[in-house]
């Protein structure tokens, strides 16, 4: 077999190496329903390619794979694989089988009439869900052989091409409206040994590791479980219960061995809070789905700067507006083209990444961040734009509404650094004032030199000189808002 993608070590971070080289994931979600309808695919594809994107996360719909039992048809996954191959994109399946979003609304029409065989969830009070029990050993036989069907059509479509990086599992997989599944399978099982979230979620890892496991048989793609996450005061049950939450690791991790790693679904606004809480040695970082807000280039930049994400994916990202494609088209293409220095620098910690440290209301926790590489501290202030986002109100994924869009006067910025030699260094960013100082306190540090450009094939193309006025009179780095830049400079110390 070719070499497939895989996760490797590499120093510091874990990386996705695809073509023996690691490779970044500048990426972007379909839609739900845009992959299931071919004619429109070729628009959509082009549109994202504008966007510098080399990657869609694009779902696999198990309704429209197995129409009738043990009838599998991939029409739509190879419209798909295909059309990425001519727009010179890579593809990461989602695959929609038993639960999306909790729920099981992509089972196929026989599966979901037939309760007696497919069992539901049902709540204390004996009601069913439009959940199938992961207690249900026909449901994952069915779910599992439709997985592993597409996984085998996969090696056979796809293996020379290697189109396909990663397989997601499931999809926010978790329990709503109440804590388990109280059915008679489930409750067979439970012994109240372990509280019951914890139960939830052993159910749940054990269903996906079935799954994961059967497929990485025939075709050992990274693998991958998404989550949903917790509102502010929202208990168990409130929330989609069990599943691959940062509080639950240790069980998914135990219980569902074959997936690579956890990754979070973040439309809250305190993304640096979330984001870090998968940000673990044993958890490779990725962000598979991501609020299509203002924000979120200076996101995706913290994740791939800061965390050594394998990369981001804003959510619907063929709907976003011209101003958003327009803002993140322009950070992926520079990231596109520092690629080299960025993937050398974090393998040795040579990389930081600064940006605004919001809560779930859009507050601004600290007014400065600071970070530390090659002996010299940074500290960042973020200019507020008066433009950008508009507050308005969308359904989260997770009960009830809340704000995916950052409201006008929230810091658009944000700020990668990158050291490439001693006291040298090159800052990638827009809406942010870069003032430094020696670790150690012992000496003082100044500007010797500063310069806007940017990285083409793998070196430095120089424009303006930046001193003066551009420098504050030698007192600090300046990216302003509005359009993401790059400028290298030197420092020196007396």
């Amino acid at each position: 077999m070719p070499h497939i993608p895989r996760l490797e070590r590499r120093g510091k971070v874990t990386e996705l190496i695809v073509e023996d080289a690691p490779f970044l994931i500048l990426g972007g979600e379909l839609g739900n329903s845009s992959a299931s309808y071919p004619p429109e695919l070729d628009g959509i594809f082009s549109k994202v390619r504008a966007m510098n994107l080399n990657t869609l996360l694009v779902p696999v719909y198990w309704d429209l794979t197995e129409r009738e039992e043990g009838c599998f048809d991939f029409f739509l996954v190879k419209e798909a694989i295909e059309s990425a191959r001519s727009h010179d994109l890579r593809l990461v399946l989602l695959w929609f089988g038993a639960w999306k979003n909790s729920m099981s609304c992509y089972a196929p029409q026989w599966v979901k009439r037939d309760t007696a065989r497919f069992q539901r969830v049902q709540t204390l009070d004996g009601t069913l869900q439009e959940i199938l029990s992961p207690a249900c050993p026909e449901s994952l036989a069915a779910d599992q052989r439709a997985y592993v069907a597409l996984l085998e059509w996969l090696a056979e479509f796809d293996q020379d091409h290697r189109t396909v990086l990663m397989m997601q599992i499931e999809n926010e997989i978790g329990m709503i409206p109440e804590i388990r599944d109280y059915s008679a399978l489930s409750q067979a099982s439970w012994d109240g040994s372990e509280g019951e979230e914890e139960f939830t979620a052993r159910q749940f890892a054990a269903y996906v590791e079935a799954l994961a496991s059967a497929g990485k048989e025939v075709y050992p793609l990274p693998t991958f479980v998404n989550a949903a996450l917790i509102r502010p005061g929202f208990g168990p049950g409130q929330y989609p219960s069990g599943g691959p939450l940062p509080h639950l690791m240790p069980i998914w991790k135990q219980h569902a061995r074959s997936i690579d790693f956890l990754a979070p679904d973040i439309y809250f606004p305190n993304f640096v809070e979330w984001s870090e809480q998968y940000n673990q040695p044993e958890n490779t970082m990725f962000v598979p789905e991501m609020a299509p807000s203002a924000r979120m280039a200076a996101n995706a930049l913290h994740a791939i700067a800061a965390l050594g994400s394998i990369g981001t994916c804003p959510f619907a990202i063929e709907d976003v507006n011209d101003e958003k494609a327009a803002d993140l088209g322009q950070l992926y293409d520079l990231l596109s083209h520092c690629w080299s220095q960025l993937g050398t620098a974090r393998a040795i910690g040579k990389v930081i990444g600064l940006t605004p440290r919001l809560d779930f209301d859009w507050q601004l926790k600290v007014g400065a961040e600071t970070g530390d590489v090659g002996g010299v501290r940074f500290t960042a202030t973020f200019d507020r734009t008066t433009s950008g986002g508009a507050t308005s109100t969308s359904a989260l994924p997770t009960h009830g509404n809340g704000r995916w869009e950052a409201p006008p006067g929230t810091p658009l910025g944000g700020v990668m650094l990158i050291q490439l030699a001693e006291d040298e260094y090159v800052a990638l960013g827009k809406g942010v004032v870069l003032t430094f100082e020696s670790c150690t306190g012992d000496q003082r540090v100044g500007i010797e030199s500063a310069q806007a450009g940017h990285f083409e094939g793998g070196e430095w193309q120089g424009r303006r000189w930046l001193n003066g006025d551009q420098t504050h009179q030698g007192r600090h780095i300046h990216l302003y808002d509005g359009v993401w830049s790059m400028q290298r400079f030197k420092l020196y110390r007396y």
